[in-house]
């Protein structure tokens, strides 16, 4: 491609409405722009690596033996009710009405409606199993856009779905998934983790993983082992259960069932405690502000926070330095909304403001977990304004009928898994997610076989789904820098780039010319920029469209020698024209393999 017929504007400065430095890359070099909030065009260049990102997952579902279909975008509003997510989705569907006032979903994902397809399309065993994929358009009406592709309103995505008579069916299929996404992800160049997640609205609980690309910008937080393997989402990642080792009893199952005179005698040996001891702390209603006031580790404090579940009000006791993990306390009290408090159901719940709520002589359900109930003693509110308590003990002075994880992992957690690493906390990018759903649609939409023995039985279904376009987004925020791009051989736009500093000189124009056509005779693909520009302007465009092998023509032409660059190893040489061409295949080559 001539660079000078290419639709291709760059822009000098990075656009106000980028927040992250890759989206500011590829709104400069020309690859998307915005229609509105969440909403993206892709122009010629950004349509190139979305396209090679759909080819290297088509060849690895082929290889998988995954088939493609095509699902419509718009899918009847009485499916999803009755698959029970409509409620679930909320504000975040998108719909429509027909003239009729028939209520559409624009497809924000397509478990309802491949469900459908099957159970009109299957009904004996002997068609199962049966995979199928898709990658297109999905809407989701998200509150806040931001990070560009990140998190849009329209997104490109690659959805699967398998179908199987049985649980060992499905974990074949989701082993041979789970096996594909690594394919994917290390042929587009990302590095990545595979984590335990949560299922979220997709819904199932027979098992699932996040795929991470690693970023610094990115929204979701993973707890990673560097002793074993163990890598999982903070939401899900467990924590260990205090083991007794300093106050003598055996995990949290141990404490919830151990009457409070026997605990007291095995937690105090010789020493001996006293009764709370309340102490005036005006105007101190925070962690840091109580440990900076009294010279205080958070540690040693415990956290009494009041969430609202299902409209029922409940404590969450974490240590100081600890967050709580409101899905873990939602799956524990089986609630499908919880949330913190607001201060005035604060104040109606405890009798006193935030700041100030602690556990002892509380009235509501008391969750704790398993570090405050490891906890000898601790400092908590009182439960009356301007004062806390210091002594305060679990087991004796507030309930232990309900331990548990109910906190966020931290930065030098022990590994739940191999018990002997220690985790680090590292931010990243969701771009691909595996679920195993089980009969969550295909018993509620009736998607069923007759099996060997003539009984009626729900498929066994999984999903599987990688955001196309945020993974395009995912590359370049990993191969951003210093106002450049360097893509990864599998996903440039060109594989090679040649610059004529100035297409004036005769010299210059005709060895670029051949250049041109010895690399495309080769199949590969070429941009050659032969526009009327300055040099600077042509060289800053190179980094923004980030070919990972660059040629420059410039002074030398005369006498058929260029400057070669590899972007991607660092190596710049000046060469012959014919040992230019042999480094560029000899890149080629090895990048196939």
């Amino acid at each position: 491609m001539r660079q000078s017929q290419l639709l291709l504007n760059t822009l000098r400065e990075r656009p106000s409405e980028a927040d992250t430095e890759g989206h500011g890359l590829l709104l400069r070099g020309g690859y998307i722009r915005q229609l509105a909030a969440g909403i993206y065009s892709y122009l010629p260049l950004g349509r190139r690596v979305l396209r090679k990102v759909e080819d290297i997952v088509r060849e690895e579902m082929e290889r998988a033996g995954v088939q493609e279909v095509m699902l419509p975008s718009l899918q009847p509003a009485e499916l999803w009710m009755e698959s029970g997510r409509y409620g679930t989705y909320g504000k975040n569907l998108m719909t429509a009405s027909d003239r009729h006032g028939r209520e559409f979903v624009l497809g924000p994902t397509h478990e309802e409606a491949v469900t459908s397809l099957m159970k009109n399309e299957v009904s004996s065993y002997r068609k199962l199993p049966v995979r199928v994929f898709q990658i297109g358009t999905k809407f989701r009406d998200e509150k806040r856009p931001r990070f560009g592709l990140l998190r849009g309103r329209e997104f490109i995505m690659k959805d699967a779905y398998s179908f199987d008579i049985s649980e060992e069916g499905l974990d074949l299929s989701y082993r041979t998934m789970f096996e594909a996404y690594h394919r994917i992800f290390a042929r587009c160049g990302l590095r990545f983790r595979a984590v335990e997640a949560d299922a979220g609205t997709i819904g199932g609980d027979g098992g699932s993983h996040e795929f991470i690309a690693l970023s610094a910008i990115g929204e979701d937080t993973v707890a990673v082992c560097g002793h074993c393997d163990y890598a999982a989402n903070l939401e899900q990642a467990e924590t260990v259960a205090w083991n007794g080792a300093n106050a003598g009893f055996d995990g949290a199952e141990s404490v919830s069932n151990t009457p409070p005179e026997t605990r007291d005698e095995a937690a105090a040996g010789s020493v001996s405690f006293s009764l709370p001891e309340k102490f005036h702390t005006p105007d101190v209603r925070t962690i840091d502000q109580l440990a900076a006031a009294y010279s205080l580790n958070p540690e040693q404090i415990i956290k009494t926070l009041i969430y609202r579940a299902d409209g029922e009000s409940v404590a969450v006791l974490v240590r100081g330095d600890h967050e709580v993990n409101e899905l873990k306390v939602g799956k524990y009290l089986g609630a499908e909304d919880i949330a913190l408090a607001d201060s005035d159901a604060v104040e109606a719940a405890a009798g006193v403001i935030s700041g100030y709520v602690g556990p002892v002589g509380l009235g509501l359900p008391l969750l704790v977990d398993h570090a405050v109930a490891a906890m000898t003693e601790g400092i908590a509110g009182a439960g009356e304004p301007d004062f806390h308590l210091r002594g305060v003990r679990p087991g004796r002075d507030f309930s232990l009928a309900r331990v548990g994880d109910f906190r966020n992992a931290a930065e030098g957690d022990e590994c739940p898994r191999c018990r002997e690493g220690r985790l680090t906390l590292h931010r990243g990018i969701e771009i691909g997610h595996v679920f195993k759903l089980g009969t969550r649609y295909s018993g509620k939409l009736g998607a069923a076989f007759l099996d060997a023995s003539g009984r009626e039985q729900s498929m066994i279904m999984g999903c599987y789904g990688i955001g196309i376009s945020r993974l395009l987004a995912a590359v370049a925020e990993q191969n951003a820098g210093d106002g450049t791009i360097a893509w990864p051989d599998a996903l440039a736009p060109y594989a090679v780039q040649i610059i004529i500093v100035s297409v004036k000189e005769e010299a210059q124009t005709a060895l670029g010319d051949k250049l041109y056509g010895t690399l495309q005779a080769l199949g590969l693909e070429v941009l050659l920029d032969d526009r009327d520009e300055r040099p600077g302007v042509k060289f800053k465009d190179s980094g923004l469209i980030g070919a990972p092998q660059v040629v420059v023509i410039g002074r030398e032409a005369a006498v058929g020698r260029v400057e070669y660059e590899n972007r991607l190893s660092g190596v710049k040489e000046t060469l012959g024209l014919d040992e230019a061409v042999l480094r560029i295949k000899e890149h080629v080559n090895n990048s196939r393999i």
